[in-house]
Formats: structure tokens, C-alpha cells, sequence
């Protein structure tokens, strides 16, 4: 609900659970007054204070009125080089020369339903959803501002987006434009981020804001495997089920910046948005620029009720699922089975061996086009390898569908490798700086995607490909990051626009895949867990969670990711044992309970399998698709964190009626001597009775969440223990 009070020039955006408030101030300024749990719409600016600050300036509009300085106020979107001296959320770069932007209240609109951006990913909807956009203008720049807001009220959601428009008649650059800016008066607040390296993705890191600036970046092209774009502010005693917090991410797949400030006086500034680093947009006069949709989430009530918000909003607004309403397939996947040492008669192998199992697709990644016997070579060719597959795909895809096997392939279209015809026919297509031999990783370059005749050239030879075939999966995979980065379609001073223009080639490509092959499923992919955000999930309903499928590290990867994305978009799989990152030996039946968990799958050569490891892959294939539902669209509860080192770790799936629960336990080492442990549930409802798996008496949910269960004791490293339970 959004409210506006003519009279005193006050916006309150109502949610469920929360309100968030703005007012165009003395001066035209737009002051940010409240984001917090839901109050009236009464104008909360007598919360904000007026001191004369000594060196904080003042605008020439307040006169001798030394108490008004941008320096000191709470700002809805932040200016630079006029008196505030936090962090900035735009700059221009003036004919004159100058940087700065002084941005004033111009007017609003209202719309019913959600706003959507052009060339980017978004959340999107109805008439559930409401749209305000509120206008800033710099007389002096000539430039206006558009800020978005689109309020979902029963995921306690607002989305936000930038637009920066030119009325001038000169031509100017834009130097940086955020997404997301949120002032608070206080500064008892606590960053956590979302960390790590690749094969160990979105690990939480928590620290008190402390003064100056502290933050998370990623100058790699993509959103990275080191950092990812999603934050959160809360109060220092916030943990799953108490406590004021405010989660945000970032829509977007390239560079990124989210970074908190502590000022002198001891308020908090979180800004959001793509990375300033090697970032300037031309504009001509009468051009505009659409920065990047940033989404909120504020709780009351801890981690728990922030993380099943953002999981429902995500799978319900902003992923655009071919598969909606019907169940995705069980997954077998040959890269860790045969790396590139394979041809058809062993992928069909694998495929007969998969298919009385419960396995439903079979998926064949890197290896299968132009001269791609090994990583050195063939990048950039998408044609099928003869050699390997004699008969193609149109012979390959109906023979895995007569055994009941659906089929997909992996592709990789924004690599090229040096040893490949489209490398020797364009050179020029690669980002590379004249006059420097470019930095290579894998032995491949990155095409250059800013261009539309490079990705025009690429999906003209993956079109028939896919074509071909009944292919019902494609993984999209992107192995490096970003270097040497330089356009030969764009003159120097406009090089500034590379990296973006990459991510907005990257989009149009997956958007053309999307609307060509409405039916196909795709899966995001980045060496793994490189490029997990809000922006590919628009695009690829899942994204493979990280190149590590040890189930222990898992644990920890999917924890971490589980705090804004949703189940269903986590690509897990149950690997070999001696797992091949780690060498860590885990039971098949841990191994399987961490996948599911995920979009569920395998990886490994299940020719090679014994009858009693065959037969709990049967077992947990067909438990998969009993409790689907439960797993992918239930409510997501941790139990534990396993960054804690305790004796176990444990989730819980409950289903949105509380009838039913899957809960989830995997020990860890084993000791001599066990502790007696006690499960605590979540989720449950307090009244109803539950009949837990293997037991003949019923619990109240009451006492399962408050008493607690008895955890069995086990013996050997990693045993894991599933419950199901349901209501009477």
C-alpha cells in the first residue's frame, strides 16, 4: 500500500509487516524518515535532528540557517560534491568539467501494478504489486532522476530502480549510479556478507559497522564467487528467529558495490548498486540510463522470516520457470563420470544404467562440439564433434528418450578459445587491449558480448544445434572472469560501457533463448556458484550452486546461500565417493540428503555402481519426487548453522499449511563417547499433532518445537537422518 500525504509531502510505503517513508523536505531535498516495522502513516520527520555541524556546509537555499546541511541528513538518494561527503549514489561528469549532483524533489506518480526495465531483469506481477516513482532533478546539470518503487505487501518486498535521464543539450557522462540507498539514524547496527572463493561460495561474515566505509565489491564481471549481491544490516542481538533486520540484493550479474558507512555522527549509510570502478555511460541529449533493480526485505522477527520472503518472492516474481506446475526432472550429469574422455556408446552406457533408477534427464556437458577434446581448444565452435557422436544429436537425444531419458547439453557461448575457427576468422571479436597480450584462464578468452554481430554470430550456430534435437535442458556455463577488457566497436571515451554492456548482451542472449525455446530448462552456471544472483535467476530458473559436490562443504554453501535464494534454485548433486574436490568419504545416503535439498541430481558413472548403491539411488529418486513439493516450494527453516562446528547440522522443509515437515540431520565426525543430543523443530503449528516416520504415537507441534525430538546416536563419520512428519 502506498500513501501519499499532499499536505506535508510524505510517501509511506505499507507493507505486511513493514513500513518505509520519505519526504520532500525544506529545499525540495528528499529526506529518508523511517524503515521498520509497521506503524501508522503518520510523518515521522521529527525524528530527524538539526545542529549546526561547524564544517558540514550548507546550500545556498538555507540562507544563514547553518543547522541545514546535506552533510548531516538522512538522504533517500544521495548526491556528491554539493555538501554530503558519504557515500555518493550518482555522479555526472559534466561538458563543463565538474562531477558533482545536486538532486531536488520535482513531483511523483502512482501506478497500479509493477513497473518493468528495459533490457533488465526484474520482479514482476500484477495488480498485487504497487509502483511509485518519485522525480529529482538538477536544474543546473539538467538532469532528472527517476526512482522506482515497486511494494509487494504480503512478502513485505519493495523493489527499487534507477533512471537517469539527459534534458540537457550537451552530451555528459554518467560516473556512478547505485540502485539502492537506505540511511539510518543509529549505528548499533551489524554488516553480514556473503563470502568465500570459488568451490566454497556464500559463506556469512559478520561484523559491527565500524567508522568509515567497510563492504563487499567485484570488479571480476560477474557478481563472483568471492562476493556475492546480497547484504544484510541488522541489530547486533538479530539471529534466525529475533531481532531487526533489513536483507538487499542486487538484480544484477556483473560489477557490483555494496558498501556501508559509519558517519561522524554516528548514522549508518547502506549504498547498493553496479561497481564505479571503470564505469562511465555517455549520455546524448535526450539519452537515458537504467541502473540495476535492488529488492528489500525488512524483518522484525530475525533472519528466518527475512530468508522465507525473499525464497517465495523469487519463486513466485521473478523466475520465469518452464517447468511451472510441473515437478523438474531428476538429473544425471557425465562431467565428473567422464570428464571429456567420452563418446556415444558411453554416455548411453551411464544413460541405461540411470534410467530404472528414477532418473529422468540426462544431461552431457563440456566435450561434445567442433575440436573439443580437452579445455585448449574448441571454445567458440558450435558444432557437434562427429567424431564422438556419429549420428549427431538428432540421432543421440531419441535414444536417450527411448530408454526415458529427457536430454540436454552444456554450452558455454561467451568463451572462445585461440585454437578454434571462430577465433581465427575474428580475433578481433575477443576483449582484448591493443598492443597487450591478454591474460587467459582455462586457456580461453571472453567474447565480446557488448557487441550485437558477436552474439548474433554465436546463436546463429547454437540456434540449429538446439534445433536439432528434442533437447529439453541447456546449461549455460561462463568459466572465467573479466580481464583485459576493451571494445574494438567503441571509441576511448566511451570504453567506460564495456563491462555493463557485456552483462546487457548476456541478458538479451538468455532472453532470446528463453522466448526461442519456451520449453527448454535452463541452468545458470559460472565455474560453479561464479554468477548466483537476482539477475540470472530471471533468466535461468536454477543455477548450479558450486563446482564443490562434497556434501560436508555443501552444508555450509548451501547455509549460506539459503539466507536470500530459495531451494529451488540451488543445482546440487550427489557425487562420487572419495569425493573428487575434497577426498572425503561420505555415505551415499548423506550425500543424497544434501542434494535433495537442491534441484537434485547426479554426477558420477552409475555404470559403475554396486546393486546395493543402485538400490538407494532408487530409493531416493522416488522419496525426491514423493516430497517435491514439501522441498521446493515449502517453507525453508535452518535449524543449525554448521559454521558453528556443533555435532550436526539440520534444516527443515515445511509445507505453507504447517501440515506437513521433512527435517534433515547430518552428524558430523563421529566420537567415542556421544553426547545425548535434542532436536528443537521450527515451523510447525503449535496445536496440531504430527505423526512422525517410524513412530506410532503423535506429538503436538508444540512440544516438538519447544521439548524437542531425541536425536538417535550413529555410528561412523557423516550419517545423516531424514523425518518426515505429518499432521493428523
Amino acid at each position: 500500500m502506498i500513501i501519499f500525504d499532499k499536505e506535508n509531502r510524505v510517501f509511506t510505503l505499507h507493507t505486511r509487516s513493514t513500513t518505509y517513508q520519505m519526504k520532500a523536505g525544506r529545499h525540495n531535498v528528499l529526506l529518508h524518515t523511517y524503515y521498520g516495522p509497521r506503524v501508522t502513516e503518520e510523518d515521522l520527520s521529527y525524528l530527524i535532528r538539526y545542529a549546526d555541524r561547524g564544517c558540514s556546509p550548507n546550500p545556498p537555499e538555507a540562507g544563514d540557517d547553518r543547522c541545514f546541511s546535506l552533510d548531516t541528513l538522512p538522504q533517500e538518494y544521495s548526491t556528491c560534491g554539493v555538501g554530503d561527503f558519504r557515500l555518493p549514489c550518482v555522479e555526472f561528469a559534466l561538458p563543463s568539467g565538474s562531477s558533482s549532483a545536486d538532486l531536488r524533489y520535482a513531483g511523483y506518480e502512482l501506478r497500479p501494478g509493477k513497473y518493468a526495465l528495459e533490457g533488465l531483469p526484474a520482479f514482476f506481477g500484477g495488480q498485487e504489486w504497487e509502483t511509485l516513482v518519485v522525480l529529482l532533478e538538477d536544474a543546473a546539470a539538467r538532469v532528472r532522476v527517476e526512482l522506482y518503487y515497486g511494494v509487494l505487501e504480503e512478502q513485505d518486498l519493495i523493489t527499487r530502480a534507477v533512471r537517469v535521464v539527459n534534458q540537457g543539450d550537451q552530451p555528459l557522462s554518467l560516473r556512478r549510479c547505485a540502485s539502492l540507498c537506505l540511511d539510518f539514524q543509529r549505528s548499533d547496527l551489524d554488516l553480514i556478507t556473503f563470502d568465500g572463493c570459488h568451490m566454497m561460495e556464500r559463506c556469512p561474515a559478520r561484523a559491527p559497522l565500524r567508522p568509515g566505509v567497510q563492504g563487499v565489491d567485484s570488479a571480476r564481471g560477474t557478481s563472483s564467487h568471492h562476493h556475492n549481491p546480497f547484504v544484510i544490516l541488522c541489530e547486533r542481538e538479530t539471529n534466525e528467529d529475533y531481532g531487526l533486520c533489513y536483507g538487499a540484493m542486487l538484480l544484477y550479474s556483473g560489477n557490483f558495490q555494496a558498501a556501508a558507512e559509519l558517519s561522524q555522527y554516528d548514522s549508518a549509510r547502506l549504498v547498493m548498486g553496479i561497481n564505479p570502478w571503470h564505469f562511465s555511460f555517455r549520455l546524448a541529449p535526450g539519452e537515458c540510463f537504467t541502473a540495476p533493480e535492488a529488492a528489500m526485505v525488512c524483518s522484525p522477527a530475525g533472519f528466518g522470516p527475512m530468508s522465507r520472503r525473499f525464497h517465495r518472492s523469487i519463486r513466485e516474481h521473478l523466475i520465469h520457470d518452464p517447468m511451472a506446475g510441473r515437478r523438474r526432472p531428476v538429473l544425471i550429469n557425465n562431467w565428473e563420470a567422464t570428464y571429456f574422455d567420452f563418446d556415444a556408446g558411453k554416455l548411453l552406457e551411464i544413460a541405461r544404467t540411470a534410467a530404472p533408477l528414477g532418473i529422468e534427464l540426462f544431461v552431457m556437458d563440456d566435450g561434445w562440439f567442433g575440436g573439443r577434446c580437452d579445455d585448449n581448444r574448441g571454445l567458440g565452435d558450435w558444432w557437434v564433434n562427429r567424431e564422438k557422436l556419429p549420428g549427431g544429436l538428432e540421432a543421440l537425444a531419441p535414444q536417450m528418450e527411448e530408454l526415458g531419458l529427457g536430454f540436454g547439453i552444456w554450452i558455454e557461448p561467451e568463451m572462445v578459445n585461440e585454437d578454434s575457427r571462430l577465433y581465427r576468422e575474428h580475433p578481433d571479436w575477443a576483449l582484448k587491449i591493443p598492443r597487450r597480450d591478454p591474460a587467459r584462464c582455462r586457456n580461453q578468452l571472453v567474447l565480446d558480448f557488448s557487441r550485437p554481430e558477436v552474439r548474433e554470430n554465436v546463436y546463429g550456430q547454437l540456434y540449429p544445434v538446439l534445433s536439432s534435437a528434442p533437447i529439453r535442458y541447456v546449461k549455460w556455463d561462463m568459466n572465467r572472469s573479466l580481464t583485459d577488457v576493451w571494445s574494438a566497436a567503441l571509441p576511448p571515451e566511451r570504453q567506460g560501457e564495456v563491462y555493463h554492456r557485456y552483462v546487457l548482451g548476456v541478458y538479451e542472449m538468455l532472453d532470446r533463448l528463453r522466448r526461442d525455446f519456451p520449453d527448454v530448462l535452463i541452468e545458470g552456471c559460472c565455474g560453479g556458484g561464479g554468477r548466483f544472483d537476482g539477475g540470472m535467476l530471471y533468466y535461468t530458473p536454477q543455477i548450479w550452486c558450486s563446482d564443490n559436490t562434497d556434501a560436508i562443504d555443501r552444508l555450509r554453501i548451501q547455509y549460506g546461500t539459503s539466507f536470500c535464494y530459495p531451494v529451488s534454485a540451488m543445482g546440487a548433486h550427489v557425487s562420487v565417493s572419495p569425493n573428487e574436490q575434497t577426498g572425503r568419504v561420505t555415505p551415499l545416503r548423506t550425500r543424497g540428503a544434501v542434494a535433495m535439498s537442491g534441484t537434485f541430481g547426479y554426477e558420477m558413472d552409475l555404470s559403475k555402481t554396486t546393486p546395493e548403491e543402485r538400490e538407494i539411488i532408487r530409493e531416493q529418486t522416488a522419496f525426491f519426487k514423493e516430497h517435491y513439493d514439501l522441498i521446493q516450494k515449502g517453507d525453508y527453516y535452518r535449524l543449525t548453522d554448521p559454521f558453528r562446528e556443533g555435532p550436526y547440522t539440520a534444516w527443515a522443509h515445511v509445507s505453507p499449511d504447517r501440515r506437513q515437515a521433512l527435517v534433515t540431520v547430518v552428524y558430523g565426525s563421529v566420537r567415542a563417547v556421544q553426547s545425548f543430543l535434542t532436536l528443537r523443530l521450527k515451523g510447525l503449528d503449535p496445536d496440531a499433532r504430527y505423526r512422525v516416520s517410524g513412530e506410532e504415537r503423535s506429538w503436538s507441534g508444540s512440544v516438538l518445537m519447544n521439548a524437542g525430538w531425541p536425536l538417535p546416536m550413529t555410528r561412523g563419520d557423516y550419517q545423516s537422518l531424514q523425518l518426515y512428519l505429518e499432521a493428523e
